[in-house]
């Protein structure tokens, strides 16, 4: 089919087209125009990688925004929200406006009504549901990206909840969901009621093989000799090959140690391959890296990146993995060693994907586990661009003979697994069903269970009964804690009535309803908890640390109390260091929040210990203490480090919000705790970082020369000021913010008498001035960024 045959599109979206070389639509394209995207059906894409499923969500956005609607597309990740916003912004040329929205869960986004596409992630437009945002009930279509994320634990409920919450709003929505190829993609389109455009095809030749001995074998039984030279790995080899035709590389491993040691090997091999003009751009990229983040994570990816090579997980800084995705795409970096979120859906396509560990460490397995086929399938959907590659190819490891026909038979030969709802877990449950009363959505409990007959756990379940008898263990717990409220007969039954504060564990105690109809609506508090976009267990562990507080709580109690929740990932201890934070338990007990457990309960006082080491580091960082020493001492990433304090500022911002519900006298000091982790300093600095402009470094080397307050600053002589910021448009701009009337540095020399160094911070004392051991963090780091 031409693009010149489609109609219904804005005015200038064809000429468009052609200017992006798009004459002809792919095939899987061509299906979705006929099973009617352009005129508001329903459809769900599950095709291959680089086979076109963007432009179908085009096709679909534009005709909707043409009809004079608006389009929400909905994606898995913040950094694909990004690159699809960047994307989309080309329509702007012909007066279609973009807009993205990502964070603030406690904001409707009325702005984005403005927008004629709003690109989210499924966390952001579920929290705009519950926060009561009325653009969303005026939208028209609406595109799932990577839909298939429904079969993930921890992303899948939201995405599906949310989904199910849009159609309800809107009926008449237009729903596209885009898909990896699946074993079940027809289950999906019956529970969206959409057609379905299913094809293996692909815009240029995948190949797809293992490699073992000195050559490859593919599923078309042709075979590559790629020897093994000397001491070479297997995967250093195939990227030797693959230089050889001026082809990028992708290399999949199971963990970002792997991924960093890889990268370094690989880089041995790709820095023979470089031109001279190369070498003086990757130096230049190299040094923006550095630039980034002091830390020893920044400096080893730097120096990958000067020889042509990097590595990629979710302990790198977003900065980090910007830069090395856009000198990837340029064909700049010749070799990416990555953990498989980078198979996630971000754009980095490559001639040859390496899946070199098939297998990654599962703790309910109890070891190393084979990966899903899915997986695998996503990541060797990276191999091949087109326009740039002729072809691409997928190549996995083998060993031995035996594993070479394993590995045929799991992944080459094999069809992917079919999607599966997570959403009948209890951890899930919690939230959204809290989330549906509390928006309105259910009022009683059969209500409720409608609500939730229209998701695509119902749709699939096997198990009579198991959806409503887990919803009435949820509202159970939620009555109890006070989030929601029953009018009528059918009051849950149980021992622990009560409670004020009810974990998951005591749910095993609680009784349902009787079946009769029960009026259902969230309490105040459970209002605020859903507005927060919290778990409800979180909130219940908050308000019960709160409320258990005899005297106003230290910074690093309410670090500890928020590192706890199901809503923090906490560190993990390594060997030994179990007696290390167990004796520093001993030595600050008393600022803990809440019950701790015996020591003698294994898992729950290890858990607690974990909880204590996350707000160790988070006390660390608000005491000034150097991001690389952090990171260094935890052995964590600056992307590690930049989310736990990230996740911390916004829980301990919701348990502001919590204390002030409960009317608590401690919510100035929670208050003064998160700003404090927001801007990594010190009490006594908050009064200068609250001046834009002004972060922890610069705070301190104001407050050392005496300038304490915005006060100050306006009545500071302007010589002392440029000693200590060291720069005349710094200085003038941060005199601006903070109030002074002639901020001018003109004819201002730093006076030298001042000096614009800080002291050192010791490193040995906390931010409450008791004494720390600064070993007693010997090294953290993840498990993988599975």
């Amino acid at each position: 089919m031409n693009v010149e045959e489609l109609s219904g599109l804005p005015a200038g979206a064809l000429e468009h087209f052609r200017t992006e070389g798009i004459e002809e639509l792919y095939p899987p394209q061509a299906e979705a125009v006929e099973a009617g995207v352009l005129e508001g059906e329903n459809l769900v894409a599950a095709v291959p990688t680089a086979s076109g499923k963007t432009m179908i969500a085009a096709l679909a956005m534009l005709s909707a925004i043409e009809r004079g609607g608006t389009a929400l597309y909905i994606v898995p990740l913040r950094a694909l929200a990004s690159e699809k916003r960047e994307e989309f912004s080309a329509y702007e040329a012909f007066d279609v406006s973009v807009g993205v929205a990502t964070g603030n869960y406690e904001s409707t986004s009325d702005w984005l009504a403005t927008k004629d596409i709003v690109v989210a992630t499924s966390e952001k437009v579920d929290s705009l549901v519950r926060n009561d945002a009325s653009w969303l009930s005026e939208l028209t279509c609406v595109v799932s990206d990577e839909v298939h994320l429904v079969d993930d634990a921890s992303r899948g409920p939201t995405l599906e909840v949310t989904l199910a919450k849009l159609r309800k709003l809107n009926p008449a929505l237009q729903v596209v969901a885009l898909s990896a190829t699946v074993g079940n993609a027809g289950e999906i389109a019956d529970w969206l009621e959409a057609d379905l455009v299913d094809t293996d095809w692909r815009p240029i030749d995948l190949k797809t093989g293992v490699h073992y001995g000195n050559a490859v074998q593919f599923d078309d039984g042709s075979t590559r000799e790629v020897p093994v030279e000397g001491t070479e790995k297997q995967e250093e080899a195939l990227v030797r090959d693959i230089l050889g035709e001026d082809g990028s590389s992708l290399a999949f491993v199971n963990s970002r140690r792997n991924a960093e040691a890889a990268a370094s090997r690989l880089s041995g091999v790709t820095t023979r391959a470089l031109t001279d003009a190369e070498r003086e751009q990757l130096a230049d990229l190299a040094d923006e890296i550095r630039d980034v983040s002091d830390t020893e994570t920044s400096a080893d990816l730097a120096d990958c990146v000067e020889r042509g090579a990097a590595f990629h997980h979710a302990g790198l800084s977003s900065d980090h993995r910007s830069l090395v995705e856009e000198a990837f795409r340029e064909r700049l970096l010749k070799v990416i060693a990555a953990t498989p979120t980078l198979a996630a859906g971000v754009n980095t396509p490559a001639r040859r994907v390496i899946v070199r560990d098939w297998r990654r460490f599962d703790p309910s397995a109890g070891g190393m586990a084979p990966l899903d086929v899915l997986e695998v399938h996503q990541m060797m959907g990276r191999a091949g661009r087109p326009g740039l590659d002729p072809y691409g190819e997928a190549v996995l490891l083998a060993s031995s003979y035996d594993e070479k026909d394993e590995l045929f038979d799991r992944y080459v030969w094999a069809d992917p697994e079919p999607v599966r709802s997570k959403l009948a877990a209890e951890p899930a449950l919690r939230t959204h069903v809290l989330a549906t009363v509390a928006s309105g959505f259910a009022r009683t409990r059969e209500g409720l269970l409608d609500f939730l007959s229209e998701t695509l756990y119902a749709s699939q379940s096997s198990e009579p009964g198991r959806l409503e008898a887990v919803t009435d263990d949820v509202l159970a717990y939620l009555e109890r804690n006070d989030f929601i409220e029953r009018d009528g007969p059918g009051e849950p039954r149980g021992e622990n009535e009560d409670d004020a504060f009810v974990s998951a564990a005591d749910l095993d105690d609680a009784g349902g309803t009787d079946g009769a109809t029960v009026d259902l609506q969230a309490t105040s508090l459970g209002h605020t908890v859903s507005r927060l976009y919290l778990d409800p267990m979180s909130a219940a562990e908050i308000v019960y640390g709160l409320e258990s507080a005899d005297e106003r709580p230290t910074a690093l109690g309410l670090y500890q109390l928020v590192a706890r929740t199901p809503d923090m990932y906490e560190l993990y201890l390594r060997s030994g260091e179990d007696e290390t934070y167990g004796e520093l338990f001993y030595e600050r007990e008393d600022e803990l929040l809440g019950n701790a457990p015996s020591e003698f309960e294994d898992d729950r006082f290890e858990d607690w210990l974990a909880a204590l080491k996350t707000g160790t580091l988070l006390e660390d960082w608000a005491s000034e203490d150097d991001e690389g020493r952090i990171t260094e001492r935890y052995k964590i990433g600056p992307g590690d480090l930049r989310g736990k304090v990230d996740t911390a500022e916004w829980l301990l911002g919701a348990a502001e919000s919590l204390a002030a519900e409960l009317d608590s006298e401690w919510t100035a000091a929670v208050r003064e705790a998160r700003a404090r982790v927001e801007h990594g300093v010190r009490e006594e600095l908050l009064e200068l970082v609250s001046i834009r402009g002004v972060g922890r470094k610069r705070a301190r080397r104001l407050y050392e020369v005496g300038l304490e307050t915005p006060v100050d600053l306006r009545e500071a002589d302007k010589g002392v000021v440029l000693a200590a910021l060291r720069g005349e448009k710094t200085a003038e701009t941060v005199l601006e913010n903070a109030g002074r009337e002639n901020p001018s540095m003109e004819g201002v020399e730093p006076r030298a008498d001042v000096d614009g160094e800080p002291t050192e911070r010791d490193e040995t004392t906390d931010g409450d001035g008791a004494d720390a051991d600064p070993d007693r963090a010997e090294s953290q780091s993840s498990l993988g960024d599975f």
